[in-house]
């Protein structure tokens, strides 16, 4: 397999869920993977454990997207390493569902500086290191951005503020060889919707049972279609929403 063979890819918030599968899946691909993380170490040395014991590479960059000097620091690592970029996927992101009455001020900036100015870093930072190359950005959204449910009012305005930077951006990067595209993801299981108490919940069977594909996603059901979106497959792909939902967001 080598879709994207010596390609440098970085995913941020790689750690878990569904940005450590597409580390995982970028590197069954031949990509060289820079996993990010904010705080859990342990889970992003097992992401890249997991990698080289397949005989990939890659290498854990711990930083936290919201905050400019560690997205400069983990660029830097990035180039330092491997000397370039290709591939950048804005996958740190903050999953809280609050009542309007429980949203302060704090939560919300929390929201917008991890979902929204975190990905605006990270692509000022990726385009130092693509060069007149070009290169590839994949933003994960979610498929809340276009049908907000109770309680993610804020969530769903930072996802839908992803995806008008995906539009706009596809537009600005017009001449320079650079796509960028969201996917967006429907009901999928991953620690954080069991640590809400999703998974295994009677709002899951309701989504389950509204879903076409009839059950909940996998990460790596997200994963392999960013493996298409960074590999030449797509290259006439850009600023594009693709949804990966199982075909519940078509009612």
């Amino acid at each position: 397999m080598s879709k994207l063979k010596d390609k440098v890819a970085i995913v941020t918030g790689a750690s878990k869920g569904i940005g450590a599968s597409i580390a995982k899946f970028f590197a069954a691909e031949g990509a060289k993977v820079v996993v990010n993380y904010a705080s859990s170490k342990e889970g992003a040395d097992k992401v890249v454990r997991a990698i080289t014991e397949q005989g990939g590479t890659a290498i854990a960059v711990q930083g936290d997207v919201s905050k400019e000097a560690d997205v400069a620091r983990i660029f830097e690592e990035t180039r330092n390493t491997f000397g370039s970029l290709d591939i950048l996927v804005n996958n740190a992101g903050v999953y809280l569902y609050e009542p309007i009455e429980q949203i302060s001020a704090e939560t919300f900036h929390k929201s917008f500086n991890t979902n929204v100015l975190g990905s605006i870093l990270a692509i000022q930072e990726s385009l130092k290191l693509f060069g007149d190359k070009g290169g590839n950005i994949i933003n994960i959204s979610s498929g809340a951005s276009n049908s907000p449910l109770p309680t993610g009012s804020v969530y769903s305005a930072t996802k839908t503020a992803l995806d008008a930077i995906t539009i706009a951006l596809s537009k600005e990067f017009s001449g320079r060889n650079i796509r960028i595209n969201s996917i967006l993801p429907g009901i999928v299981e991953t620690e954080g919707s069991h640590s809400a108490g999703f998974i295994g919940s009677e709002a899951e069977a309701n989504f389950v049972s509204k879903t076409p594909l009839g059950r909940t996603g996998q990460p790596d059901d997200i994963a392999k279609v960013a493996v298409f979106l960074a590999s030449d497959d797509a290259a006439w792909i850009t600023g594009e929403k693709i949804t990966v939902g199982g075909g519940i967001y078509g009612f």
